[in-house]
């Protein structure tokens, strides 16, 4: 045997160490990948990414019916929680930008649960006040009547029409078209004091739709009565308890389609003139004005 030598002895076990660390942290990375992939995979398992979109990225608008709301790219995903980004601004009359964009996030976790939301409640515009306002006794015609009259007849206006009694679908369409007006977002449910359920054309897409080369720019200024009877019947009992974050249930939502009944809707796109003329109508009960600004854009007499 050769003499022991330590320093070949020292060399040897650092050697060892050094081989033993780099296999445990080899295998400590690959595991790490193989849990995190694993997760993402099961995060995105069928069509659970496009789901979130239709169910969340969906119900939030109808969370801030008084913004202006675009969906980004799906998804951001971590071993524990999925999430997208949104940009919102408040809605205002056309040719007036009443505040700048900004961006949220929304999540959520591994069980498929909702995250903390933004906006919502806390989105105090006035927009959001005059749909609270919906069926209740404030904002009587007369007055709306004496404030109209206060008013440059060439203002922009954004406004919610209320009328006397809910109109169906068919009676609905015939008084926008009879006034020439453009619906941005209808109200689908009597509710006074709280948020209604309220939808826009904007909202959702059904990809029906879109695969059969559907034109669904007449539903533009008409609410979009379809979509949102299309988007109801995707929800499934399981979603009920994501949809109550957002002020919203499945019971609420499948009464509200299934009626059709518009209960008011938001105009952005008629003048303090137009609001006079409309208020004149028999249907109307009241408008409730939101907002005024001087569009430059617009023709004036």
């Amino acid at each position: 045997m050769p003499d022991f030598d330590p320093r070949r002895t020292r060399r040897a076990v650092r050697r060892g160490l050094a081989r033993t660390v780099v296999s445990v942290l080899a295998v400590l990375a690959l595991v790490a990948v193989v849990v995190t992939e694993g997760a993402s995979l099961v995060q995105t398992r069928g069509d659970r990414e496009r789901r979130m979109m239709d169910v969340l990225g969906t119900a939030f608008k109808m969370y801030n019916p008084a913004y202006l709301v675009d969906n980004g790219p799906c998804c951001e995903t971590t071993p524990v929680s999925m999430a997208f980004e949104v940009t919102a601004r408040p809605m205002g009359p056309v040719g007036a930008w009443p505040g700048g964009s900004q961006t949220y996030s929304i999540s959520q976790d591994f069980f498929g649960r909702v995250g903390r939301l933004p906006l919502g409640h806390t989105a105090n515009t006035r927009l959001s006040q005059s749909l609270f306002n919906v069926g209740t006794t404030l904002g009587r015609k007369e007055e709306v009547k004496q404030v109209l009259a206060r008013l440059p007849a060439d203002l922009s206006a954004l406004a919610v029409v209320e009328f006397e009694r809910p109109l169906p679908e068919a009676e609905f369409e015939a008084f926008v078209r009879r006034h020439g007006s453009c619906a941005e977002r209808v109200v689908y449910e009597r509710r006074p004091g709280s948020l209604p359920i309220t939808w826009g054309f904007d909202y959702w897409t059904d990809p029906a739709d879109l695969r059969k080369g559907g034109d669904v720019t007449d539903e533009v200024c008409r609410g979009g009565l379809p979509q949102f009877r299309a988007w109801v019947g995707l929800l499934r009992d399981h979603d009920d308890a994501n949809l109550r974050s957002f002020d919203l249930s499945l019971k609420r939502l499948r009464e509200a389609s299934g009626a059709g009944l518009a209960h008011a809707y938001v105009d952005e796109l008629s003048s303090v003139r137009e609001l006079r003329e409309l208020l004149k109508d028999p249907q109307v009960r009241t408008i409730r004005l939101a907002d005024v600004a001087f569009d430059l854009d617009r023709p004036h007499p």
